[in-house]
Order: structure tokens, then sequence, then C-alpha cells
């Protein structure tokens, strides 16, 4: 190489070692979100937590609902280069466990966002601790209108749902009694949950417009063994038909005595998605011969439900699935990733920014999700679900119930 060529090549070298020292590098991150930012290092998961009901009488709904989220996080596998951490607290099904769930949720600055709760009465008190934290929440099963009504002191910052109001299913419960089943009188049962009492209201007025009478309204303790004083009541009053949207405990015992109580005998029972569970055609034995439960219509999901989610649950949890909430779980992990994907910010080493309030925006613009339960647009208080309700009945000895209905 001629001196030169050598010489010149050198001031090549020196004026790109100039040129790269003086180009301005990237500028930092700095969060400017209104409620803050999660920070993600590198290698670090993205921390999602649930708070579902995994133990007790309602287990199967809590449980079945965290296998639609498992699979979702296994059939995703990384989002944005990080893999996704879920833990969570057990709901109770109450008032009480959702507040000790909530607690501790909230009280963890890793956390993104929460599948839950199982029961409304749980959402109730959870979701203003983890509003007040800066986080969402996004239920698959809870119904309480109330909790996406607006201006309503129930409904909080950051919460939404996949699962149907109860205004939905009330109605077509109401529509079943009085054109399919063709009565005229009913009466209902709450057991005192924000879930069963409302429910139970919207049945009632829907079928009072429907040109219905109802004839009582009773409440029982949940954790009560013996209704027979309430069902005697009920009797007296000549019902032809009996909404009772209460849990699996309580309800698969009133199915079991009703059909002891004289002018019960032939009376139709009807509960709610809080009694699709196989221990309902344990706990009722045979006298679940004809109980009709409302809840989603699985026949209303896309073809990939049982192309693909099915298989898959069976692969990973050695069974069918064990209650009704499975797929809107599902959805609801799949929207929380479609929202990180949309507002986080990452750095060129791999650091994801998230900031809350982007995160929470992103989560109230769902709009034209393909889920498996619908095509899921959020309201700006939640609501999210494609909603479409059918009614099923229990065989002896056979889970899960027969859809009959529409």
């Amino acid at each position: 190489m001629s001196k030169r060529l050598f010489a010149l090549l050198s001031v090549l070298v020196l004026a790109s070692m100039l040129l790269a020292a003086c180009a301005p590098k990237a500028a930092a991150f700095t969060c400017t979100d209104a409620l803050g930012c999660v920070d993600i290092a590198p290698g670090d998961p993205i921390h999602i937590a649930y708070a579902m009901v995994i133990s007790g009488a309602d287990e199967t709904l809590g449980i079945d609902s965290r296998n639609g989220a498992e699979i979702a996080i296994a059939m995703k596998g990384q989002v944005l280069g990080h893999d996704v951490q879920f833990t969570g607290e057990d709901d109770g099904c109450s008032a009480e466990g959702g507040q000790a769930a909530g607690t501790k949720l909230a009280a963890d600055p890793t956390i993104i966002a929460i599948i839950g709760t199982s029961c409304s009465s749980a959402a109730r008190v959870a979701m203003p601790l983890i509003s007040q934290a800066g986080m969402v929440m996004i239920s698959a099963s809870n119904t309480a209108p109330d909790l996406t009504l607006e201006g309503n002191e129930n409904s909080h910052p950051g919460y939404l749902r996949t699962a149907h109001s109860d205004l939905v299913q009330g109605a077509a419960a109401a529509k079943f009694a009085y054109e399919k089943m063709g009565v005229t009188k009913a009466a209902t049962i709450h057991d005192g949950s924000l879930y069963a009492e409302k429910l139970q209201e919207v049945f009632a007025e829907a079928f009072v417009k429907l040109g219905g009478t109802i004839t009582t309204t009773e409440a029982v303790d949940p954790n009560g063994t013996d209704f027979k004083s309430a069902l005697t009541s009920i009797a007296a009053t000549e019902p032809e038909f009996i909404y009772m949207p209460i849990f699996v405990k309580a309800g698969s015992l009133i199915v079991r005595q009703a059909k002891e109580v004289p002018g019960l005998e032939e009376v139709y029972l009807m509960g709610a998605d809080g009694m699709f569970s196989p221990d309902v055609t344990e706990g009722a034995g045979e006298a679940v011969e004809g109980f009709f439960v409302s809840s989603p219509d699985l026949s209303a999901f896309s073809a990939d439900y049982t192309s693909t989610f099915l298989p898959k649950y069976m692969e990973m949890f050695g069974t069918d699935p064990i209650s009704i909430f499975h797929a809107h779980a599902f959805d609801a992990t799949n929207i929380i990733f479609a929202a990180i994907e949309k507002v986080a910010v990452k750095d060129a080493d791999g650091t994801l920014h998230i900031g809350r309030q982007a995160f929470r925006d992103a989560m109230y613009a769902t709009k034209d999700f393909k889920g498996l339960t619908g095509n899921l647009t959020c309201s700006p208080t939640g609501d999210c679900a494609d909603p479409v309700i059918a009614v099923y009945e229990y065989h002896v000895g056979e889970y899960p119930p027969e859809r009959i209905w529409p």
C-alpha cells in the first residue's frame, strides 16, 4: 500500500470516529405518564396477575378462568421479547377475599394488569384499591351491571370485563321462562351477593314486562344447609318457575331439597353461570335432572374455540373446561397483550417502559378485537363483551349440561 493511500485511509477512519463521537446519543427515556410508568429491564418478565376464586365450593369458576389465561400466555410466548410472569391471589368469591386480594396486588408495583375478579362482590371492594394504584383489572366473569355504569360509585377507572352484563343475562332468562317454557308465575331466590341480588332483580323486571308475575323473592344464606323453610314459603305462592342465580354450594342443596317440598315437585328450577360446574352434578345428585342454567352461548364462539382452544385446554390440563368463562379469560389476556404492544416504549437494550395511563387508554380503546367469544369492542366504562346467552339443561351423571335454547 502506498503512503498516500495509507494516509487517506487514516484520515477517513479518523473522520468517521469523530463523526460517531459527535453524533447525538439516543435520549434516555423520561416518563411523562400521568399515572407513572413500569420499567422492565432486559431479561425481566412482564408481570401479569390474577384475582380469582381458586379454593372452596366455587373454585371451578376461578380455576377454569385461570386455565384460560394460562393458555393465552402459553400460546403467546414472549411479549416484545419478554417472558410473562403470572401470579395471583384467591378472591374467595367474596367481599372479604376481594379486599385481601386487592390489597396485596395493589401493593406490587411490578404488576402491569390483573385478570379478575371471579365474582362481582370481590370486584366491588378490590377495584378501588387497584384503581388507586394506577393498575388495570379486566374480569372474565364479573357480571353485575353497576361495575360498568357511568357515574356509579362502584365503577372505577381501570376496570374492564369481557363477561356480559346481567342486564343481558337476566332478560334472556326471563324470555326463556315466559316464551319457551310458557310459564306466567315465577319466584326468585338470591343469596345477598351483588351478583345474585341484581341478576334476580333484572330477571324479575323483564319477566313482568313480558306479562308474567313474580310471586315472591326469598333471600338465603350462601353457607346454609337447610333451605326447607324458604322453599316452603315459596311453595305457598304457587310459582311455576324458580330463578335462583346463586352459587354452587347453596344452589346444589336447594335443587336437591326443592324436590322434597310439597308443591314444588314439578316446578322448574333455573340457575345461572355461577352454577355452571361439574360440582353441581355431584352436589344435587339425581335431583339435578332437568335443572336449567343461563350462561354464555358456547356455540356462538369463534371456530378457533373448537379447533385450537379446546385441544390446548385438554393438552395443558388433561380435562375439558370445568366452568364457563375460560374463553373470556383467554380473550382478556390477549387484550392485555395487544395493549402492551401498542403503548410500550422499547430501548435499544430491550428495556420496556409502559405508561400506566397510556396502557389504560389502550385497553379502553380496544375495537373489533377478534376474540374467541366474539368481536370485542370496549366501552368507555369497560364493557368489552359481545354477549350471546343460552340456556343449558343438566342431566344426571353428565357434564357439561346440554344446550337447549335458543
